[in-house]
């Protein structure tokens, strides 16, 4: 069923855990997203990129998942991720988007206030929530040129003076959370600042939301979720169960020609990366029984 995002972020809250937020390009990523939660019980936030919209389209993008959510068994909101202009976001808001994000970080924060008021007004007299962040993730350009990383991470004052002046639903932080598919293949373990998020959590009244945290491992996630997280973005884990799977499926199938069972392994290979996400999540079973009143 598709739902606000409101409905689903108010019961994680209520119940300490989050709600997965995970990017679709296409239909089978969608599928994926869509059985993996179903199996798991839990509503699912589906969220598409401007890179998503440039490449499938808005209007043919959105119904596709709009359509699936009406049909899933489970509570779906949609959500626009790292809208980086006010008319994206607008355009987003009118085709039925229940959450968009206006990712402003990269700007002068006086202009990343503007920026993040001019939607939150737009959408907010249309029911529709908005995300901002105040920060930059580890593995954006900027940050990798930076001699400080720690001058991009959120400072907690700024992230109370920004929700306020905003009036933002939710709030994306960055506390070394990373970008890219990089990190999978690393060996260095991946961190998350804590101490950092605990400042955050106490100023600020909104939920949080952890993007780029594909390739944490779970005990770190747990914390985040622990000290307010309440939502969890998931991309670059999907796109590399998508590859490794198709990987393996041609390292054996050189004259398969059907796209239709060439995509079916990265279909239950994503599926099986959402599964396991939802589950330390925290979210599954009876969130969903007592979200839909059952």
């Amino acid at each position: 069923m598709l739902v606000h995002i409101k409905k689903i972020v108010e019961y994680a809250i209520r119940k300490k855990c989050a709600v997965g937020a995970f990017n679709v390009n296409n239909l089978e990523i969608l599928q994926a997203v869509l059985r993996g939660a179903e199996k798991m019980g839990s509503p699912v936030i589906v969220q598409t990129t401007p890179g998503a919209i440039k490449y499938a389209g808005l209007k043919e993008l959105s119904a596709l998942i709009r359509v699936a959510a009406e049909n899933a068994t489970v509570p779906v909101a949609l959500h626009l991720d790292h809208g980086q202009d006010f008319e994206l976001a607008r355009d987003c808001i009118n085709v039925g988007y229940s959450s968009v994000m206006i990712d402003g970080s990269n700007l002068p924060m006086s202009k990343n206030i503007a920026l993040t008021k001019k939607v939150v007004e737009y959408g907010h007299a249309k029911g529709v929530w908005v995300q901002g962040e105040l920060g930059r993730l580890e593995g954006s350009e900027d940050w990798l040129k930076s001699s400080s990383a720690e001058a991009f991470l959120t400072d907690p004052e700024q992230a109370l003076d920004f929700v306020k002046q905003t009036g933002v639903n939710t709030f994306a932080v960055a506390i070394g959370n990373y970008h890219g598919v990089e990190k999978l293949i690393q060996k260095d373990e991946l961190n998350l600042d804590i101490k950092r998020l605990i400042e955050i959590n106490k100023k600020v009244a909104v939920p949080l939301v952890l993007h780029g945290a594909s390739g944490f491992k779970s005990a770190i996630i747990k914390k985040a979720i622990k000290n307010g997280i309440r939502i969890v973005n998931i991309d670059s884990e999907l796109r590399h169960s998508f590859a490794m799977a198709e990987k393996a499926f041609w390292s054996k199938n050189k004259n398969v020609f059907d796209p239709r069972l060439i995509l079916k392994p990265a279909i239950k290979k994503m599926q099986k990366t959402v599964e396991k996400k939802i589950k330390i999540f925290g979210v599954s079973g009876s969130f969903f029984s007592k979200l839909s009143g059952k």
